[in-house]
């Protein structure tokens, strides 16, 4: 029974998470696709514009199994925006723009959202004297963690120059054609292998999630004074 027990408040605990990760996972991929998309329009592209993902629309992005691997092992993907680099001017130089385009976009969401963090959190300690403005606070809080806390891993993760990780296009603006050519001829091998070693071994978990409370922390110090005033002033 208490093994039942036990698995019955683990399965509620992961549905409890799964209520804030799934809209979180929904706003983080589309916003990092569509920065995709629309950063290639800015230049010159309009395949993702005739394509219909110039949208903040999920159901235009998000790609249900890619979905839910975010869900259960924290690693997944969204439809690929599609790009014509014939379209830039500079190909190289557009689909480095392009793919950065991406993490930056979580990086922002990420900012943004830490202060929130912070914020509801403080709120939160505030509020004591109101159990039903304290429960509210409370989810807030918790929701804006996950949402500073998963783009930091999107970005984080996305910069890894592995084909076809936004990384790669990154690095390949700085690097010879050859180099270029070799990467879209046996890139797929590379993701193959890379993909084996994230199921297989915690070693890309690790070091990502590393750099993730890193700057999560550093986040947290920035907005500290601001957002503890702020509540204060609004909730004490």
């Amino acid at each position: 029974m208490d093994i039942f027990t036990n698995l019955g408040h683990t399965l509620l605990a992961y549905l409890k998470d799964a209520l804030y990760i799934v809209p979180v996972v929904f706003i983080s991929l589309t916003f990092h696709e569509c920065a995709h998309g629309y950063a290639a329009y800015k230049l010159g592209d309009p395949t993702a514009k005739e394509a219909g993902r110039l949208t903040l629309n999920p159901l235009k992005h998000i790609d249900p199994l890619g979905l839910l691997m975010m869900i259960i092992i924290h690693f997944g993907w969204a439809k690929p925006v599609p790009v014509n680099p014939l379209y830039f001017k500079e190909p190289k130089k557009g689909m480095m723009v392009t793919a950065a385009a991406g993490p930056v976009s979580n990086l922002i969401l990420a900012v943004a959202s830490s202060f929130f963090a912070v914020f509801f959190n403080y709120a939160y300690n505030y509020s004591y004297f109101n159990e039903i403005l304290s429960n509210v606070l409370l989810v807030a809080a918790i929701f804006f963690y996950y949402m500073t806390i998963i783009n930091l891993g999107l970005a984080v993760f996305n910069l890894i120059p592995v084909y076809p990780l936004d990384g790669s296009r990154i690095l390949g603006f700085f690097m010879p054609d050859k180099f270029n050519d070799f990467i879209r001829r046996y890139g797929q091998y590379f993701y193959i292998a890379f993909f084996v070693l994230i199921i297989t071994t915690d070693f890309i978990s690790r070091a990502v999630g590393t750099v993730q409370g890193t700057l999560f922390e550093g986040l947290t110090i920035v907005w500290n004074v601001p957002a503890r005033f702020l509540a204060r002033l609004l909730f004490s």
